[in-house]
């Protein structure tokens, strides 16, 4: 009898020893993602001087070609476009009636949300960082093109987004929103579509939320702890609060990898961006995003 008591002894003592070792893990694990965004935002805040920085993302910013609202469109889109390799067989689909004032609709709103004006010497101080695409060798016997003629604020509108300039702009332009259709509504000539411009041309490029104004950065990682901190942020991309009608954010228990994000202007465009984020980097977003409309989990 004894024995019978010691064994089960032995076994309750091992089993609240694997409980106390699970809740032991658990809390490591939990500590391990709790994250804060201080170090970002002591970083950030010198570059907006006139405004309270309440977040800043921890991971880039991504456009992913999968939005629901656009699934059907896409598969349309595809079938008709399978043999259309000519850009300009999308003006029709995209409503561009006129190319050439497409560009310059599309060169609007980048001057308005990004707050460049697009002078030569601005958007060069922007793209320095990048390289332009490699252009395709002409081949052998055939006469190099020349680049087509821009306007100053053109090359530098080309420039900045790293467009080719041995193809017409609305011809790429075009390529851009038909790639991206299905994570954006409206045309790039929006608030939607100047992000989206954005988004498509530069990599690590987390949001940051004020209490004026919603803002794309261009920072890049955090470093890892034993290693100095050379991050030279610059503000890509910037809109008023008040021209934003509604953010709706999707989270959940299985979402602790992705967090998806739906921002609507007030111009009607909408963009849906994706934010591989911890727990802790949404709850911040959701945070300093509170006063605005909008559909939040509240799981």
């Amino acid at each position: 009898m004894s024995d019978g008591r010691s064994r089960l002894g032995r076994l309750t003592d091992t089993v609240l020893g694997g409980a106390r070792a699970a809740r032991d893990k658990a809390r490591e694990l939990r500590d391990e993602f709790r994250t804060t965004d201080e170090p970002e935002r002591a970083l950030v805040a010198p570059l907006l001087p006139d405004e309270e920085t309440r977040y800043v993302g921890l991971a880039p910013v991504r456009a992913p070609e999968n939005h629901r609202a656009g699934s059907q469109l896409a598969d349309r889109v595809n079938a008709e476009l399978a043999e259309a390799l000519d850009p300009r067989a999308l003006f029709g689909l995209l409503n561009i009636v006129n190319p050439v004032a497409w560009v310059d609709a599309v060169m609007t709103p980048v001057r308005i949300a990004a707050g460049v004006l697009l002078l030569p010497g601005k958007a060069a101080v922007l793209a320095a960082d990048t390289p332009e695409a490699a252009e395709p060798e002409p081949a052998p016997g055939v006469a190099p093109r020349e680049p087509l003629p821009l306007t100053a604020e053109q090359e530098a509108f080309r420039a900045l987004f790293r467009l080719s300039r041995y193809r017409p702009l609305a011809d790429q332009l075009a390529e851009i929103a038909h790639r991206r259709r299905y994570v954006f509504s409206g045309d790039l000539a929006t608030l939607a579509g100047s992000l989206l411009l954005f988004l498509e041309r530069y990599t690590g490029t987390p949001l940051a939320v004020t209490d004026t104004h919603l803002h794309l950065l261009r920072m890049g990682r955090r470093p890892d702890p034993d290693r100095e901190d050379r991050r030279r942020p610059q503000v890509l991309w910037s809109v008023p609060r008040r021209r934003i009608t509604r953010i709706d954010c999707e989270h959940g228990a299985a979402r602790l990898a992705q967090f998806p994000s739906t921002i609507v202007f007030d111009d009607g465009s909408w963009i849906r961006i994706v934010n591989p984020a911890t727990r802790d980097d949404q709850s911040r977003f959701l945070a300093a995003v509170r006063d605005l409309p909008g559909q939040r989990s509240t799981t």
